[in-house]
């Protein structure tokens, strides 16, 4: 195994009626994501199940596990008329779709999480919070306070605003500190 929400519609031409093999995102049961990477294997879809390894404490012992980096889904890349056969996977909830078609993933953003997750980099998944987005801090002496991310970076600047005086204060956190609100 190699180591390795907001769905935001696609950008223009993600969406496929052709029959070419794209990359798709596979929504599946808790902690079913090997299970599902296992059945498209054995049905020889390529399939991606990005990991990052965790420590795993149990009553009397430490054990490093793979624990999928995007929790809930794995991706495949298959023809968009063999999405039923996709489906029929036990563990396997839908295919993330837009109107109702199933939502191609660009391959240079699977491509770029396969370099990532075979490096010897360091790396933890992160919310995607875009700026212009509310916040909640959830660590530190601001814990709790929600604000307007204005910008990110090692420290995202936060907005604190008093809407109905259009008056607001503005402070730097760390941005891991921060989640969508």
């Amino acid at each position: 195994m190699t180591r390795g929400s907001q769905v935001n519609p696609p950008s223009e031409g993600l969406l496929t009626d052709t029959n070419e093999p794209k990359w798709y995102a596979i929504w599946t049961r808790s902690r079913h994501e090997q299970v599902v990477l296992d059945q498209l294997n054995r049905k020889q879809v390529d399939a991606f199940l990005p990991t990052i390894t965790r420590w795993s404490r149990w009553k009397d012992r430490k054990k490093k596990i793979d624990w999928p980096l995007f929790p809930g889904y794995c991706f495949a890349r298959f023809d968009a008329s063999a999405s039923l056969s996709i489906l029929k996977c036990t563990g396997v909830v839908n295919i993330v779709s837009f109107e109702g078609k199933p939502a191609a993933i660009p391959e240079h953003e699977i491509t770029s999480i396969r370099t990532l997750v075979t490096s010897e980099l360091q790396y933890d998944p992160c919310p995607l919070i875009h700026e212009g987005t509310m916040v909640e801090v959830v660590h530190g002496a601001l814990k709790g306070v929600v604000g307007r991310l204005v910008r990110k970076g090692a420290h995202a600047r936060l907005v604190l605003a008093v809407e109905l005086i259009g008056q607001a204060v503005s402070v730097e956190v760390d941005a891991a500190d921060v989640r969508a609100y």
